[in-house]
């Protein structure tokens, strides 16, 4: 019989990983309320037509990266690539947009087939927000300055760069793509087989090549934020004067693109190098036309999302994961003897009871003292209580201090709530 093993590039979460990723998930929730967004939940399945009518039928993700199946019924399905057509679908489907501004935030897996390597799996965890009914740069700044506040709540605001640029209105781009497309076609020998294809589908991907043999033809190609239409390049310069009246420095980047069809007007990056080459860290940016598509009434909109995966290994390089991050248990309550093991678990649960925020765990199973000792100190607890016969006898419990050298103390049971409470502060 063959080994059972995880599908390549859906990786399981073992419990030495999760308490990284229970620290995160509570950053992104604090910073979130902080801000007054509210958490939206999506299925992982949706109706293939979503993605393609929402992301682009020439893009890399609907061509070659989709999770795509027929169910029972003979319904074309997709595990979701992405969330903001979902996002949108479930706002439209529940008239979240109808005369009302909404700023919504998620957490949660998205599906993509292409090749694994470290930080881009298969299944993979996306944290982002979407705002819709808001006109103007504000919101625009405003989820960039949250982004910036995350960066600082990590404590690593100095290890990423913020990259912006305006794609600017659909008839400003299509007039540029032409302009681009003439000027790539007068350099088709440079051209690799991946912008070759681009070409004819999604030029402006071309732009954002991280091929070094095309560099110096790319730098000088025409530059998108030279042929904006004035609305936009007003929009952008408001939002560059924001961002500097708030502090927040950036790079203008005009080969700055995204990779799905939706976007126009602000695009922005936040980019690192302390994993090796440069790497997103997150991307964002306006999707006005994006709810006219779908079939709802044009509402303007504009969000982000970032890997949680790229996130913990970017944590772990620059050391940022806090000890209490990684420990998941403050006492572990050994039980010695027949009539210990009965009444340890009647005082875990008062001591639970007058400790909400302690965490305890109780030796089950039985063993020696020393095995017991040994389990305590594996769990990585702080503290561990004995209870033997000798302590019930006394209505006592012994305190052993399991990472520091201190002298085990002894403290009445009716008393030892207070006793923990006082040493775990």
């Amino acid at each position: 019989m063959s080994k059972l093993q995880a599908i390549r590039g859906m990786n399981d979460l073992l419990p030495t990983d999760s308490p990284v990723w229970q620290y995160l998930e509570a950053q992104f929730r604090t910073l979130m309320s902080r801000y007054g967004y509210s958490e939206i939940r999506t299925p992982i399945v949706e109706q293939t037509s979503l993605f393609k009518r929402s992301i682009g039928e020439a893009t890399d993700v609907v061509e070659k990266e989709m999770y795509t199946f027929d169910d029972r019924n003979g319904s074309s399905l997709t595990l979701r690539p992405e969330n903001t057509a979902a996002v949108v679908r479930a706002a439209l489907q529940h008239s979240l947009l109808h005369h009302q501004t909404q700023r919504l935030w998620y957490l949660g897996p998205m599906f993509r087939h292409e090749r694994p390597q470290k930080g881009r799996y298969r299944q993979f965890h996306q944290f982002g927000a979407e705002t819709f009914n808001m006109e103007g740069p504000d919101i625009d700044a405003e989820l960039i300055l949250l982004t910036a506040r995350l960066w600082d709540q990590l404590g690593m605001r100095d290890k990423v760069t913020l990259e912006l640029n305006s794609l600017g209105s659909n008839d400003a781009r299509a007039a540029y793509r032409e302009l681009l497309v003439s000027y790539l076609e007068q350099h088709k020998d440079v051209l690799d087989e991946d912008s070759l294809r681009r070409l004819d589908t999604n030029p402006l991907r071309v732009l954002d090549s991280k091929n070094p043999a095309m560099a110096e033809m790319l730098a000088g190609a025409p530059k998108l934020i030279d042929h904006l239409d004035p609305e936009s390049l007003e929009h952008f310069e408001q939002l560059k004067q924001r961002l500097d009246e708030a502090g927040i420095a950036y790079v203008v980047n005009p080969r700055l693109v995204r990779g799905l069809d939706y976007y126009s007007r602000t695009v922005f990056e936040w980019t690192t190098t302390a994993l090796g080459s440069q790497g997103t860290v997150c991307a964002g940016g306006r999707y006005d036309g994006l709810v006219e598509q779908l079939g709802g009434k044009g509402v303007p909109a504009v969000g982000f999302a970032m890997g949680v995966e790229r996130l913990v290994l970017l944590l772990e390089a620059l050391e940022l994961i806090p000890a209490e991050a990684t420990q998941t248990l403050d006492v572990y309550l050994t039980a010695l003897g027949d009539t210990a093991r009965q009444k340890a678990m009647a005082l875990a649960e008062n001591l639970r009871d007058a400790l909400p925020t302690v965490r305890l765990q109780l030796h089950c199973g039985g063993g020696s003292f020393k095995q017991q000792l040994k389990k305590a100190d594996q769990s990585g607890a702080t503290l561990a209580l004995i209870l033997g016969e000798e302590e019930c006898e006394s209505g006592t419990a012994g305190i052993k201090f399991l990472r520091e050298e201190r002298e085990q103390e002894t403290v009445a049971q009716d008393a030892l709530a207070e006793r923990l409470a006082a040493i775990l502060a």
